[in-house]
């Protein structure tokens, strides 16, 4: 329990500071049309996952449905993915090293807290080994049939 609530405390600092501004902006444009679809995405995200389903924390709500469908069938971590194509925005609007390097360390945090997130899913859905077979953590390994 204090694990997990030491990757929320890390997920939400280098978030923050991913959002710093280190440097002034060098490609504005780019970083907010790159921060576009992962807004849908994320909007997709809660179509799917309502707010309420899931927990901050890696543990399982006693409550909580196991989603497959829509982005949970592309990745097993959709929201996950979402913040860390946020945080590549902030790598491409500051065009500096900081960042670069924030981004690196939250992906590092993300797998961690996914990682133990899995566990606690096997744990509570006996479906859940079979789809993580099929479904990769963060990157797709087939699209949807």
């Amino acid at each position: 329990m204090i694990y997990s609530r030491l990757l929320v405390a890390a997920q939400f600092a280098l978030i923050m500071l991913l959002i710093l501004p280190w440097t002034a902006p060098v490609f504005i444009w780019p970083a907010l049309w790159m921060s576009l679809p992962a807004l849908v995405f994320g909007m997709w995200i809660l179509k799917h996952n309502r707010i309420g389903n899931f927990n901050i924390l890696p543990e399982v709500k006693s409550d909580a449905q196991l989603v497959i469908d829509g982005p949970y069938a592309l990745v097993r971590h959709p929201m996950y993915v979402a913040v860390l194509w946020m945080g590549l925005c902030a790598v491409v609007l500051y065009a500096s090293a900081a960042p670069v390097f924030l981004l690196g360390l939250l992906y590092l945090v993300l797998d961690h807290k996914a990682a133990l997130e899995e566990t606690y899913l096997r744990a509570h859905f006996a479906d859940y080994g079979a789809y993580a077979d099929k479904v990769g953590r963060f990157w797709p390994r087939r699209l949807p049939s």
